[in-house]
């Protein structure tokens, strides 16, 4: 019975929705945990004969698993989504997911970068090894664009306009988004393609990616967030560092000099504004200046 509704909702999420694999195995994950939590019960319900009160169970239930407040918050938009599906296909007369909480989030910020860190983390690379040209190439696109790392790893060759000085990104939901791109990232994504990757044999299938490993084939999320951890700790750096972070970086970088954050919700590829001013804090050094040249508690005299 339900193995219907779920077929039907994830056609929903990959057709009408054109949400990623990955985002889609998510939001069904979250129905299989409701699915499983009303098994529980003498008899599984259906979509249309669930209440509000058994969702606020169920959410009760996924809270002394000892879920973090974000993965509730995940689950419970994940239920959301769904009933959405089901009053859209008339499957429910009354959306019983609309009355549940949410729990509240503290927004907090990824790890930001110095200009001097980045540099710092560049500098470590072995420039003299085949993989080391193409981290090069890596960190600079992913610092001089801002990218996803699904993004960078996707990247492809038709997709980089060397002339005007852009690349087409394919984001979340295979949203299309043209992104500036620095010339130091094309001049070593240049070096990475000559010296390196057209010496390569390539995979079937693989041919307009950019960037692929020794056996060929695209490079996987885990392998950039290695590479990058293996350069923190070479370049000495202390701070917990992603791949998000000089996404961070970049967004900050260019809030701070002034860029209107409407430009770099765009770069980002962010839907809401409100996303995009996660990203937004002031240097704390001009702040302190701030107050010591405008605050006459703080003037100098």
């Amino acid at each position: 019975m339900w193995e219907t509704y779920k077929k039907g909702y994830k056609a929903y999420l990959q057709l009408e929705k054109s949400l990623a694999d990955n985002s889609v195995e998510a939001y069904m994950r979250d129905i299989d945990k409701l699915t499983q939590f009303l098994q529980q019960g003498d008899q599984l319900k259906k979509p249309g004969d669930t209440a509000a009160e058994d969702l606020r169970q169920f959410i009760r239930w996924i809270n002394k698993l000892g879920m973090t407040a974000a993965s509730q918050a995940r689950i419970i938009s994940g239920i959301r989504s769904f009933y959405k599906y089901c009053s859209i296909e008339n499957i429910v007369s009354s959306d019983p997911s609309l009355l549940l909480d949410a729990p509240k989030l503290k927004r907090t910020l990824p790890d930001l970068l110095t200009f001097g860190e980045i540099e710092k983390l560049i500098s470590t690379i072995d420039m003299s090894k085949p993989e080391g040209v193409r981290n090069r190439a890596i960190l600079e696109t992913l610092y001089s664009c801002g990218l996803r790392v699904s993004e960078l790893v996707d990247l492809r060759i038709s997709c980089i306009y060397r002339d005007p000085g852009f690349v087409r990104i394919i984001g979340k939901g295979d949203k299309e988004r043209l992104v500036p791109i620095g010339k130091s990232a094309l001049k070593y994504i240049g070096i990475y393609q000559e010296n390196i990757r057209n010496h390569m044999s390539i995979k079937p299938g693989n041919e307009d990616i950019l960037f692929i490993n020794r056996y060929g084939g695209k490079l996987s999320r885990v392998m950039i967030f290695i590479l990058l951890k293996d350069l923190v700790k070479k370049a000495g750096i202390t701070k917990r560092v992603s791949p998000h972070s000089l996404r961070h970086s970049f967004a900050t970088h260019l809030v701070e000099g002034g860029a209107d954050l409407r430009a770099v919700q765009e770069m980002l590829g962010h839907e809401s504004i409100t996303t995009t001013e996660i990203y937004t804090h002031l240097d704390r050094e001009y702040l302190r200046e701030t107050l010591h040249q405008f605050h006459p508690a703080f003037r100098k005299y």
